[in-house]
């Protein structure tokens, strides 16, 4: 066994019971504490404590993976990598449309399914660890420490980890034009394809919360050919 006292909780939600033995044996031996659950009942006691990453299968049999993935983040900004059988491309983007964070297909070897979930936690780590740098733009206030979005009206916007990862990217090079590529590479640790239009979806998200009129985007501009800027009137931090 390899010592690695992670102590990091890993929430493992499959209705394949060989799958979930697999994977807990596995990550066990990294150090991880596992838990396991194969449906909505199972995964709703085990968000009551502290989960440090989900990982989660679309298909649960009488279950949908994806209404499970709903329910978590309207509660929860724990990361998600979905993990499933099903290779169907709009699957894959509605999941990440929800706010899952990587996407694994099986058959998965388990050496990626590790490397994966080590990526994962790492990019949310360090973004956690960044120290005080609140960025204020336009009336919204920006903790990259604490993770948190105040709007104007002083209510919190609740983000995905993926939505708040290209927000603060998008802060940290505001005024600039940033094309997809760029944007994949700044956002290291997503499983990005050839031609994938998350990078798309995910600005069309965060558009609905933090723009006043979608229609015509003041803050999350498009540039045609080129990519994306955001372009706040007043920037600090």
């Amino acid at each position: 066994m390899r010592v690695n006292e992670t102590h990091q909780h890993i929430l493992v939600v499959d209705d394949d019971i060989q799958i979930r033995r697999l994977l807990r044996r596995c990550l066990e031996d990294e150090g991880f504490r596992v838990s396991e659950a194969s449906g909505p009942a199972e995964v709703e006691a085990a968000m009551r404590g502290a989960v440090d990453l989900m990982t989660l299968d679309l298909n649960l049999g009488g279950s949908d993976g994806l209404a499970i993935a709903r329910n978590v983040r309207r509660v929860s900004n724990v990361p998600i990598i979905m993990i499933t059988g099903k290779s169907d491309t709009i699957d894959r983007i509605v999941g990440l449309e929800i706010g899952a964070d990587d996407y694994i297909a099986k058959p998965f070897h388990l050496r990626e399914v590790l490397a994966r979930i080590r990526t994962v936690l790492r990019r949310s780590a360090e973004v956690a660890s960044v120290k005080g740098g609140v960025i204020r733009f336009d009336g919204h206030e920006l903790d990259p420490a604490r993770r948190t979005l105040i709007g104007p009206n002083g209510a919190d916007i609740t983000l995905t980890t993926g939505e708040f990862d290209l927000l603060l990217l998008f802060a940290r090079h505001a005024h600039k034009v940033l094309s997809r590529d760029q944007i994949m590479d700044g956002l290291k640790g997503h499983d990005w394809a050839p031609n994938d239009r998350s990078i798309d979806n995910q600005v069309a998200r965060l558009r609905k919360l933090i723009e006043a009129d979608t229609s015509s985007p003041r803050l999350i501009k498009t540039v045609r050919g080129a990519g994306y800027s955001f372009t706040p009137g007043t920037i600090e931090g």
